[in-house]
């Protein structure tokens, strides 16, 4: 009995050091997509009323954990029973990302100024309604870029049981989740955190210089963000598109990899904006 009960202890053992391997390997694949997904939702968890900027980051973040959990065993089931709908089902969000990316690009250059009266009806319309749309639209993005991740820390563990497999990209899930919007929310915090250090200080020495920095540094790394955040979707786009799409993986193989993938990304958002674009004018009309 002693002995039956010590090699499920072995056992056990055994299987947590491949799942370290495993996770470490597929979170080092995933690193990229990562980085871009903290952009991205760095950028669009910010612009709100600073009380209401951490109810809505973990109203985002409740949000990318229901998507981890939908995400996890549909992936894992496709891999078994349909894993080529996983290649239409990453392009099918490339679309979406780079409809996104393209549509702020498209309204910075061309949005026009709005006249006293648009601007107060706006915020008489507003009831809440547009922190909602701004929520509903972050968990969108996290979940496509939930969906590269999986897909990427699935990647890593093909070979591996399916208990592995399971283990591994649960883990990673996790780690991106807590990790991203553990940032995010230190970000959006920077001036609050500032200005504490001021008080405490009473405005003088070490303290005082770090909490004015961190209040100057907070509006430049938002403007950072929001640039980062938009090329970001466009690359995660265009990555997508050129590794899943036989014909632009090997399209121009003279160009760096980097510039493929902005091309993609940019055209397939352009395409994306002016089909919707059309598509709302018909249904106005």
């Amino acid at each position: 009995m002693a002995s039956g009960f010590f090699a499920v202890l072995d056992d056990i053992a055994a299987l947590m050091d491949d799942v370290a391997v495993t996770s470490k390997i597929a979170t080092r694949k995933t690193a990229g997509i990562l980085g871009d997904d903290l952009a991205v939702n760095a950028e669009k968890a910010t612009g709100f009323l600073a009380s209401r900027e951490l109810p809505v980051l973990w109203a985002i973040t409740k949000g990318s954990f229901l998507n981890k959990l939908i995400i996890v065993p549909i992936a894992l089931l496709l891999n078994v029973f349909f894993p080529v709908a996983i290649k239409f089902i990453l392009i099918l969000g490339g679309l979406y990302l780079a409809y996104e990316g393209v549509e702020k690009i498209v309204e910075y250059l061309f949005h026009r100024s709005k006249t006293g009266h648009e601007v107060i009806e706006e915020k008489a319309v507003d009831d809440g309604s547009l922190e909602k749309t701004k929520i509903r639209s972050a968990i969108t993005t996290d979940f496509i870029l939930s969906v590269e991740i999986v897909i990427i820390a699935l990647g890593t563990v093909l070979t591996e049981s399916l208990t592995l497999q399971i283990i591994t990209v649960s883990v990673v899930a996790l780690v991106a989740t807590v990790g991203v919007y553990g940032i995010v929310a230190l970000i959006v915090r920077m001036d609050d955190t500032g200005y504490r250090l001021i008080k405490y200080s009473e405005d003088k020495g070490l303290l005082s210089k770090l909490g004015h920095l961190l209040v100057k540094l907070l509006p430049i790394v938002i403007k950072s963000l929001g640039v980062i955040g938009t090329v970001a979707l466009i690359l995660v786009a265009g990555g997508i598109f050129v590794h899943n799409i036989e014909y632009l993986h090997h399209i121009f193989p003279e160009l760096p990899p980097i510039v493929k993938e902005v091309a993609a990304g940019l055209i397939a958002g352009l395409l994306a904006v002016a089909i919707i674009a059309g598509g709302k004018k018909l249904f106005k009309r």
